[in-house]
């Protein structure tokens, strides 16, 4: 896609940014590719974003090859689809990047995990031509014309983010990889499923089946570096409307507040942010602070997006693509909106991002999440 057992582990990601560009070298001929190979890792994992500048033979379709010299893992991956075996990993072209013409370039991305170091690949190989030797003479076969197809859409678009997940590479019923499936609570009827009938873009979903009760809580949920400016996207869809009783859809763990929750959900049949240490709300719980946000549409795809701002203590909302006004923090006081949340500092450093439901009372809802991103700029939908 170009577009998150037991409790669930809250990992303090250190990170630490690295970049490694492998290009060709001089060669008589044009060398039949040049690689980009940009990594941001911390303690046992990283991600890469690798760049492919073909050579001088127009490609139908491409295959990266390359091998880790580490203990490197991919455990996924984004606008490629990625393979690995021991230390060898084949990257293909999907359907709407196959096409690479001569002196283009096509990007995707990986995350992975890793012991010891990360030393960066040196044997790139495109389309079985290592990268730096001259691209193989161009053969000219006479085809018979085909009728044009109508090229794939592609998925909603990832931009830079770090994490980039649309579950087409889950192969289980149960999410795996990047994610982790449990309730930091306790669990009950409560499932988190792969679902191949619901999806946003291409086949697969996460499917959470949210029962009633405080025992019923289910999520999925991978690390995230709360350092900087974190923003967040994910399409969610929903059958049942918001109930007046408080619920959460997503939860991260702020480890600037004793570890409690930040979280997403409703109340009062609106959206509303809520902070687990102290119960505060976004917006207030009054008729015109409610006001001041809106429902979250049942029986569609909905896309849900924020940006956490933990120096300045700030956090915005969008949904749709439009900014909820009473789910905003700016530093400025809002009459039913921010007072609650600003009766105190509020300087959030969240490391995990948790997807799912919880419920407070005796309200269930069946929710799938797809096309997940999380990066350090504004992803959109």
């Amino acid at each position: 896609m170009n577009r998150f057992a037991g409790a669930l582990a809250a990992l303090c990601l250190a990170a630490a940014g690295t970049s490694a560009v492998v290009v060709a070298g001089p060669a008589a001929a044009a060398p039949a590719c040049e690689i980009g190979y940009h990594v941001n890792q911390w303690q046992t994992g990283f991600t890469a974003e690798i760049s492919v500048t073909n050579g001088a033979t127009a490609l139908s379709s491409w295959s990266l090859t390359w091998h880790y010299a580490g203990t490197q893992s991919v455990t996924s991956a984004w606008n490629a689809t990625v393979r690995q075996s021991g230390t060898a990993v084949t990257a293909e072209s999907v359907p709407y990047n196959a096409a690479l013409p001569a002196g283009g370039t096509v990007s995707f991305g990986l995350q992975g995990t890793y012991g010891g170091t990360n030393p960066a690949p040196t044997d790139f190989a495109l389309n079985g031509v290592t990268c730096g030797d001259p691209a193989p003479p161009v053969t000219i076969t006479p085809t018979t014309p085909t009728t044009p197809t109508t090229p794939t859409t592609p998925p909603a678009g990832c931009a830079g983010a770090t994490i980039c997940d649309d579950f087409e590479g889950q192969t289980g019923t149960t999410p795996s990889g990047l994610w982790t499936v449990g309730a930091a609570n306790c669990t009950g009827t409560g499932t988190v499923t792969v679902d191949g009938t619901v999806a946003h873009s291409g086949s697969r979903s996460v499917k959470v089946a949210g029962g009633g009760g405080y025992c019923n809580h289910a999520f999925f949920g991978t690390s995230v570096s709360g350092s900087g400016v974190l923003y967040g996207r994910f399409w969610v869809r929903h059958t049942t409307p918001l109930p007046a009783g408080h619920v959460t859809f997503m939860a991260m763990r702020d480890s600037a507040d004793g570890g409690r929750d930040l979280r997403a959900g409703g109340q009062n049949r609106a959206l509303q942010w809520n902070r687990e240490s102290d119960d505060a709300t976004l917006p207030a719980q009054s008729p015109a602070g409610v006001a001041q946000s809106v429902p979250l549409p049942t029986g569609t795809w909905s896309c849900f997006e924020f940006a956490l701002d933990g120096a300045a203590g700030h956090l915005r909302t969008w949904l749709g693509s439009a900014e909820v006004p009473g789910l905003v923090v700016d530093g400025v006081p809002t009459p039913d909106i921010d007072q609650q949340w600003l009766a105190r500092a509020w300087h959030p450093s969240v490391t995990d991002l948790r997807l799912g439901w919880e419920s407070y009372g005796g309200d269930a809802d069946t929710l799938w999440f797809d096309d997940v991103a999380v990066g350090g700029s504004r992803i959109g939908c």
